[in-house]
């Protein structure tokens, strides 16, 4: 993704930050705990089919920025996403595209913070177990993309 960062910096405040990716259009959200962040929302693919939208998903599961959320989203989409309906994709396309924090997604999955209402499904649910590692799978690299 290329992305294009505006940031206006005044004493020990951000006045202004706006994110633009080639995934992303121009419709801007407000974040309501800062005013003056604004972070562009991921664009809408309606005429995405499910096979798309699934590669897609596993490929954006490896490239979060955040090396554990890598190693924790790309094993969980691997393993998952392959049997997913459409709207447990719809689910996990929202819990990986707009999740702002990387932070938050992670800190979620360990039970750190409380899930968010909007985000408290099945999916992420199936993904919290996921994170646990019962079986003390390996997952010291990302699996090759099928």
């Amino acid at each position: 993704m290329n992305f294009l960062r505006n940031i206006t910096f005044s004493t020990r405040k951000i006045i202004n930050v706006k994110l633009f990716s080639s995934d992303m259009n121009n419709e801007l959200i407000n974040s309501s705990k800062f005013p003056e962040l604004v972070i562009a929302r991921p664009k809408r693919r309606p005429d995405e089919t499910i096979e798309e939208k699934k590669a897609r998903l596993l490929y954006q599961s490896r490239k979060r920025g955040m090396l554990e959320n890598d190693l924790l989203l790309s094993t969980f989409a691997s393993k998952y996403l392959k049997q997913f309906n459409n709207k447990q994709v719809a689910d996990y396309d929202r819990m990986i595209n707009e999740v702002s924090n990387d932070w938050d997604l992670y800190n979620w999955a360990l039970g750190v913070k409380p899930i968010p209402v909007d985000y408290n499904n099945d999916v992420f649910k199936l993904f919290k177990e996921h994170v646990k590692n019962t079986k003390k799978e390996t997952r010291f690299r990302q699996p090759d993309l099928y």
